[in-house]
């Protein structure tokens, strides 16, 4: 069996031939988990839909289930019920998690989300237990910068540094959108058009041979007055938490929604895969984002692109947008609020324990 291409970071990285390769490798753990929870009899067993055998090794050893989902309430609302997943890819592996489980937790709070927590429990029939954002930690205001990626950190800030107050747009579609080159110059040129501050975290391209390859001829020399592209890795979390920057141009992803919210900025939204449309659709009902527009065949263009940034992040018409991303911040960014949150989820596991019987 052939290994995994080098630097392979993410699911997106692996060649299709291979993705059995790596769920393959998954599996392996199968014996561990299962030696693990016969030696030490956990009180529970907390799963996503991937291990699909712990079902089995839960019920050898009389373990109860709690079914973990890191997606919103609102798109395992829209999913459905277990019975509605019965899709040959899915009936062995969300199904049986999803069922046996005793209760289901989600990443998510009655605070933001109640009315679709409330949904899902009526759905599935059992309880559901949010466990707060489980939001990472704001970056401090003093910046921390490691030996091994300080000097392309320190270009990032240094910019960031000489833009005014909540001007800048950061762009980034995270790990597991696969952009191809027409989607990137087409974003590329949107950020032109617009004439906005933006930094663009653009990941590793396997179309691109150079980092001149991955955008528009003249894009970077056109724009170096009002924008930076990184390619590769950054540090998220820090630059979110730079005063200069005042939106976000992402995928949606719902640990991005996450991150970007609890420090109140405003969102536009261009979901490409899994959870991100519907989680999109939600930022939009509550008035927190604006979508790019797409074309019945999914496309979407610069004009778009430049017409939404502008209406999120400058134009009069978008204040109640931004005012509404600032309240999110105070329930987004209480991490006490999430912390009792987390802490009542506990609660709930250590009370509602049961007796073991072989």
């Amino acid at each position: 069996m052939g290994l995994l291409p080098p630097g392979s970071e993410a699911t997106v990285d692996v060649p299709f031939e291979k993705i059995d390769q790596l769920k393959f490798a998954y599996d392996h753990l199968q014996q561990p988990i299962k030696l693990f929870t016969g030696d030490q009899l956990p009180d529970w067993l907390i799963l996503d839909f991937a291990p699909h055998w712990a079902v089995e090794i839960g019920q050898e050893y009389g373990v109860p289930l709690v079914f973990f989902s890191v997606f919103s309430a609102a798109t395992m609302s829209i999913l459905g019920s277990p019975e509605h997943l019965s899709g040959a890819d899915n009936r062995n592996h969300v199904l049986p998690s999803h069922q046996q489980a005793k209760f289901l937790a989600m990443r998510s709070c009655n605070e933001f989300e109640g009315e679709y927590l409330e949904v899902c429990q009526k759905i599935n029939g059992k309880p559901v237990i949010p466990t707060g954002f489980l939001p990472p930690e704001k970056p401090s205001a003093k910046r921390e910068i490691s030996s091994d990626d300080g000097s392309s950190n320190n270009v990032i800030f240094d910019w960031l540094d000489k833009q005014k107050p909540k001007s800048v747009v950061f762009v980034g579609f995270g790990s597991e959108c696969k952009l191809s080159k027409e989607q990137v110059f087409e974003i590329a040129h949107g950020l032109e058009l617009s004439e906005l501050p933006f930094l663009w975290a653009l990941r590793k391209l396997n179309w691109a041979n150079s980092e001149a390859d991955a955008l528009p001829p003249g894009f970077v020399e056109r724009t170096s007055d009002k924008g930076l592209v990184c390619l590769g890795w950054v540090p998220q979390m820090e630059i979110l938490g730079h005063p200069s920057v005042g939106g976000s141009l992402f995928h949606s992803g719902w640990g991005s929604v996450i991150e970007t919210l609890q420090i109140g900025h405003v969102l536009v939204v261009l979901p490409f895969i899994i959870d991100q449309p519907l989680n999109a659709r939600l930022l939009v009902e509550k008035d927190l984002a604006v979508e790019v527009k797409r074309t019945e065949d999914g496309s979407f263009c610069k004009d778009d692109i430049a017409k939404t940034l502008r209406h999120a992040m400058v134009a009069e018409e978008g204040e109640k947008l931004r005012n509404n991303a600032r309240k999110a911040a105070k329930v987004f960014g209480d991490h006490k609020l999430h912390q009792d949150d987390l802490g009542q989820f506990v609660h709930y596991l250590k009370n509602n324990v049961t007796r073991r019987s072989f």
